[in-house]
């Protein structure tokens, strides 16, 4: 694993740049290490995350909006105040169904996230 350092300490979001990652979704990095990863994701109504699979541990705190989340082929409407965790290497996405904001840790850090 290539080795990208540590972000500084204080990460202030008006200072952070978003990146379009797909129609309607965007994300900045909040923070990181070797070992860890802090991503803030905002999506519009209608945004999708595609399914997909990665070696990392993830967890996600829906900080506001509204997501239809599946997770190893099981789908469950998610709100602001709850969580989903998906351990390494299961399929996994979300469809937002009212504009929010998402909160995902990634365990290690996202290299592929990096390199953009």
């Amino acid at each position: 694993m290539k080795n990208f350092g540590a972000s500084k300490e204080f990460l202030l979001d008006a200072e952070q740049e978003w990146e379009k990652v797909g129609e309607g979704v965007q994300r900045k990095i909040m923070g990181y290490d070797d070992k860890i990863m802090l991503v803030k994701v905002d999506f519009k109504t209608g945004g999708i995350g595609y399914e997909h699979e990665h070696h990392h541990s993830q967890t996600t705190y829906v900080a506001s909006g509204e997501f239809e989340f599946t997770i190893g082929g099981v789908t469950k409407t998610v709100s602001k105040g709850d969580s989903v965790y998906i351990p390494p290497h299961v399929l996994h996405g979300a469809t937002c169904t009212k504009g929010g904001i998402l909160i995902d840790v990634f365990s290690p850090i996202r290299e592929d996230f990096m390199d953009k």
